[in-house]
């Protein structure tokens, strides 16, 4: 049975290349287009990787981590950070909210493959 993976990010093409290039790995991915669609998808289906921006509308992906950590069945599911950001002060926020991996954009869709195996296998 594949991996479930929900990936989060207000750039339909950003989705289409992330998906593209998990699902050509045997993932079996879902897509949300901005925090608020991604956490009803969440709560309506149990994950095992969230992968999420930080810039969108609504919702940033930060405040998408803190509303999926304080439910029980994702309070251990790898949640990895897509995003532009990359300050160290970013960072920090992310591992607080309870980020378990960040990854910057443009992103490298091996080294994409290789962080998501690590964190599901």
């Amino acid at each position: 049975m594949s991996k479930k993976i929900l990936t989060v990010d207000d750039s339909a093409s950003i989705r289409q290349m992330v998906s593209f290039t998990l699902k050509s790995a045997g993932y079996d991915v879902a897509e949300a287009a901005d925090g608020n669609a991604g956490l009803s998808k969440a709560q309506g289906m149990q994950f095992d990787l969230v992968l999420t921006d930080q810039n969108m509308p609504g919702m940033d992906g930060l405040t998408l981590i803190r509303s999926l950590r304080k439910q029980p069945s994702y309070n251990a599911t790898p949640i990895l950070m897509l995003t532009t950001e990359s300050s160290d002060q970013m960072k920090a926020l992310g591992r607080a909210a309870g980020a378990s991996g960040w990854l910057v954009k443009p992103f490298d869709p091996q080294k994409l493959l290789d962080v998501v195996k690590r964190l599901v296998g």
